[in-house]
């Protein structure tokens, strides 16, 4: 069972860092939370795919498309396989596509937006870098706490 974000931060909240940046929650899991993996990519999401489609093991996948709309880094096919391979869920600072698949999926997605365009599939970017997203450092082995109230990640 996964607590609340509001009452982890009542609780732990010297611990934690708590993402300002508004995202919306488009998977099927609206709460969600496991160890941090990060992939740092721009329109480009053919690190995620490979990435996703190895176990998982709980981890929740913080994918940093540096914040743009212009194509989509995941899509349904993408999302089936991290669920497939048992990622707990997905933070996107950039689009996904396919949302009303990824809604029916036993997955937490959030991202800033959608947009149909496909991304480039040259595998340019870096895997399980510390990411900084509106401020918040996500670097491998933090955990992170997802829901509709927000994210929070420890230091």
């Amino acid at each position: 069972m996964t607590i609340a974000t509001a009452d982890l931060y009542d609780e732990r909240g010297d611990e934690l860092d708590s993402l300002a940046l508004q995202l919306h929650d488009f998977g099927g899991r609206a709460a969600f939370d496991g160890p941090v993996r990060t992939i740092r990519c721009h329109r480009d999401n053919a690190l995620v795919k490979a990435l996703l489609a190895t176990p998982g093991d709980g981890a929740v996948l913080v994918i940093d498309g540096g914040g743009s709309l212009e194509s989509a880094l995941v899509g349904d096919l993408i999302a089936a396989s991290a669920v497939e391979n048992r990622w707990a869920g997905l933070i996107v600072h950039g689009a996904i596509r396919d949302r009303v698949a990824i809604g029916a999926l036993p997955l937490g997605v959030k991202a800033l937006g959608s947009n149909p365009r496909k991304s480039a599939k040259d595998g340019i970017g870096e895997v399980d870098v510390p990411v900084v997203i509106a401020g918040v450092t996500f670097a491998p082995g933090r955990h992170v706490w997802a829901d509709p109230d927000g994210i929070l990640v420890t230091r």
